[in-house]
């Protein structure tokens, strides 16, 4: 079977200002995200893809954009199936607002019973994510050959849950995966699925003590697992 490489999309300035985006429209790069998408076509140097999917939010076509550029020949779909969850009422709140939410304990320990306030559940995001991610992987093989590997680039949540669903997890445990922004994460379908590689971003900068960085991602991490995280 094919390869996916699942593309989180660089930092945004609702990930590095600590609010929940949803599917705002506008949401775009900062300058760290910025540069994490300028390295990406040097992070795949080498490798054959067959095809790049991507969500429809600006976000994520921003971070392919210097993919695009560096390599024009490359087939890139939008796929409305992989957008953001909605989150209803929750759109554009801090995380650290949100983090007091009553409903917040539930997002962290049954997400499968989840419905956001005017959005979405997130049993029926995760269903339209991994369904969206197996068949275009069915399709990929069809048109590419088992060898094929090819790149989705998509939210932290939806990735949580496609690995969540190559793993045999239940939907209740997606909260334990981290994926940050800009990092790639390797699946290969099969009997069973294998998780080749999770969150690759070649920078181990939030594991330095007393950085920003650090607090940071511990912080929004912790206290608020919901949109994947900053």
């Amino acid at each position: 079977m094919p390869t996916l490489l699942l593309l989180r999309h660089g930092r945004t300035t609702a990930n590095s200002s600590g609010v929940l985006a949803g599917r705002t429209p506008g949401v775009g790069l900062d300058a760290h995200g910025a540069a994490q998408a300028a390295a990406l076509p040097g992070r795949l140097s080498g490798i054959p893809l067959a095809a790049a999917v991507h969500s429809p939010l600006e976000r994520c076509a921003q971070t392919l954009a210097p993919l695009r550029a560096a390599r024009p020949e490359l087939p890139v779909h939008a796929e409305e199936r992989i957008v953001e969850c909605d989150y209803g009422e929750w759109t554009n709140r801090r995380l650290k607002e949100l983090a007091e939410d009553p409903l917040m304990v539930t997002v962290r320990r049954q997400p499968s019973a989840v419905v956001f306030p005017g959005g979405e559940s997130l049993r029926s995001m995760h269903a339209r994510v991994v369904a969206a991610a197996r068949e275009w992987d069915t399709r990929i093989a069809a048109e590419h050959g088992p060898d094929a590997v090819w790149l989705m680039c998509t939210h932290g949540d939806n990735i949580k849950a496609v690995v969540a669903d190559a793993l045999g997890l239940h939907l209740d445990l997606f909260q334990r995966i981290v994926p940050h922004p800009a990092s790639v994460t390797a699946i290969r379908y099969g009997e069973p699925p294998l998780l080749l590689r999770f969150g690759d971003t070649g920078d181990l900068s939030e594991f330095v003590p007393d950085t920003d960085e650090a607090a940071r991602d511990a912080s929004e991490a912790t206290e608020a697992p919901v949109g994947g995280g900053a």
